[in-house]
């Protein structure tokens, strides 16, 4: 049920160093959408990867497109490969639903560390964090660039078209942590 009609777009190989690469039939702008609600559970797995520091393994990613070129990715980042590891033990990542999944966890974490503008949408915590909805579902539905990024605009389009109340707003409602 999480794979996508292709499902054999994603051939994993182990390396003699322990890192894998993935070798995926369809560039990362075509991978699918996922449900918002494996999106929060990676990122509640991948916390709970970084607190017991299981770091996981070096990753490395090239995306076939159709005209026969390429792109390539690598996760070498301690803290990228730790994530992954998650949703690699959870989901599993030799499918494009899995890959679509982590490169989703991947590209939101690296958006709410550099866009300023999305500051008001969450709240990091001890104990997790909390996400706006609206936030999760755009990073779960919209396409990736080639880079395996998020187009801020079209997330700040999609949040816009939610009419997210602003952060005052939000913290004024009921059961909403100051």
């Amino acid at each position: 049920m999480h794979d996508t009609p292709n499902p054999r777009a994603v051939h994993v190989q182990s390396r003699t160093d322990g890192a894998l690469t993935y070798l995926v039939d369809l560039p990362p702008e075509a991978l699918p959408a996922v449900r918002r609600r494996d999106l929060a559970a990676a990122w509640e797995a991948a916390r709970a990867a970084a607190a017991a520091s299981d770091w996981g393994s070096p990753r490395f990613f090239r995306f076939r497109r159709a005209d026969g070129s390429s792109t390539d990715l690598a996760l070498a980042d301690p803290d990228a490969c730790c994530w992954a590891g998650a949703v690699d033990r959870t989901v599993g990542m030799a499918s494009s639903y899995g890959l679509s999944l982590c490169l989703r966890l991947l590209a939101l974490v690296d958006l709410l560390a550099t866009a300023r503008w999305a500051s008001p949408l969450f709240a990091l915590h001890r104990d997790g964090a909390e996400i706006e909805p609206a936030l999760l579902a755009a990073a779960a539905t919209l396409p990736l660039t080639q880079e395996a990024r998020f187009d801020e605009i079209a997330i700040r389009a999609r949040l816009a078209a939610a009419r997210l109340p602003g952060p005052a707003a939000r913290a004024a409602q009921p059961g909403h942590p100051a």
